[in-house]
């Protein structure tokens, strides 16, 4: 039910960007305007995530899910209120208000999957909702395009309202397993609004390198974010369809969402679920990713640009979903909900920096897509090389106090290779 959810809401929210990209272009005809929608759709994130980790450690998870679901279906009906140049504030403001209540809805989902599989499935969990964004980034970006392209935005907009509504439907028949009661302490303001669960997982992560480098992988993979904007304008200015702005982009779209799908599945056949093929798998991912937009800033044939920008998104699943099954196997469920809460406000804000400069360069210093496209192919690259060299860093198997709620410290591993190994031999068992 909870996989379900996430087709159809994920499938609308396709529609969603496609449409709004179209609305912009149309209006304005401006990367800086588009840049700025990438902005409005990252930054909650940055500023909601803290208080997003907190409520998903503290509160149903199932709940949080829910409400964000309904209240997105409300915010994205309006919409269809944008019709000048002059309204495009509008456009900003309900894409701050619909990230928002994404930055509740994710965390809380990312939490809730080790509640409800095996360890050993959760390679197989993340992998399967992995390959489904992607087919529904695919369909949705190239049948949004076509249903934009043919009936307009508004009924874009409507779909996607509808499919919040089913997704809050579908979840609501999921039960999660009894947490175990939190420790009762006194309440402070600090820890009424969160600053001292804040402080906490902070510390939690400051204490392990290990976590601090998985945690830091899907922002430094954002830093390529930039590429989103690229797309939009590729569509619109060297790869229209038919001279269709919408039909270029939802195909560009389509490629991007074929690559994330196929990428986990051929990483999974080729290095298994062993935790040290998976982080050798994440820095290769990095190279692939800034070699393949180096290439696609580099085609002057559609096909072979549909190709090699696939392949460059083969590489952001690939790290996506390794990094993942690694966050859920070393944290603990009580600090599950901050750590990735952290995780998406970095990754978000990574992301609204990227989408910014890329705007930026395109309107402001004028360089050509092309240009842009290939700078951000060779900045993704040192990621990539940062990671295996600073890997005999934080990959050292030591021995550090866990700090849970009120909970006395205790001396645990914090190196889960056995585990991580057990879980391998039982799946091939």
């Amino acid at each position: 039910m909870l996989w379900l959810g996430q087709v159809v809401s994920q499938l609308g929210d396709w529609f969603n960007t496609i449409a709004l990209y179209t609305i912009i272009l149309n209006l304005t005809g401006s990367g800086r305007a588009i840049g700025l929608l990438m902005v409005a759709r990252f930054v909650p994130s940055f500023v909601f995530g803290p208080m997003s980790g907190v409520l998903a450690d503290r509160f149903s998870r199932r709940t949080i899910m829910i409400v964000s679901d309904l209240l997105r279906a409300l915010v994205v009906l309006a919409f269809l209120f944008v019709r000048r140049a002059d309204q495009l504030w509008i456009i900003y403001l309900l894409t701050v208000l619909q990230l928002a209540l994404s930055t509740f809805f994710e965390p809380a989902k990312t939490a809730a999957i080790p509640s409800i599989v095996s360890d050993r499935e959760l390679v197989a969990a993340n992998a399967i909702s992995s390959v489904t964004w992607s087919i529904m980034l695919t369909m949705g970006a190239a049948v949004g395009g076509v249903i934009t392209g043919w009936f307009g935005t508004d009924v874009s907009f409507v779909l996607d309202a509808l499919t919040y509504l089913l997704s809050a439907a579908l979840i609501a028949s999921v039960r999660l397993p009894k947490r175990a009661p939190r420790e009762k302490r006194k309440l402070t303001f600090a820890r009424a609004v969160g600053i001292t669960e804040t402080v906490e997982g902070a510390r939690y992560v400051k204490r392990r390198p290990r976590v601090l480098a998985l945690l830091l992988v899907k922002p430094a993979w954002g830093l390529g974010g930039g590429i989103l904007t690229l797309l939009a304008v590729f569509g619109e200015r060297i790869f229209p369809v038919r001279n269709n702005a919408a039909l270029g982009i939802g195909i560009l779209f389509a490629a991007r969402g074929i690559g994330t799908a196929v990428g986990p599945i051929v990483a999974r056949r080729i290095s298994g679920e062993g935790k040290k093929r998976m982080q050798v798998s994440i820095g290769i991912s990095f190279l692939i990713g800034g070699v393949g937009y180096m290439a696609f800033g580099s085609a002057t044939n559609f096909v072979l640009a549909l190709i090699v920008l696939g392949i460059a998104h083969t590489g952001g699943s690939i790290l996506w979903v390794f990094s993942t099954v690694l966050l859920q196997r070393d944290v603990e469920d009580n600090f599950r909900g901050r750590v990735f809460a952290a995780e998406l406000a970095l990754l978000t804000l990574t992301m609204a920096v990227s989408n910014y400069a890329t705007g930026e360069l395109l309107d402001r210093f004028r360089l050509s897509p092309r240009v842009v496209t290939i700078g951000i192919g060779v900045f993704f690259l040192l990621p990539g090389v940062a990671w295996f060299l600073t890997q005999k860093w934080w990959d050292q198997g030591t021995r550090e106090p866990i700090t849970g709620s009120g909970q006395v410290d205790q001396f645990v591993e914090t190196e889960t290779a056995l585990r991580a190994h057990s879980s391998s031999s039982e799946f091939k068992l």
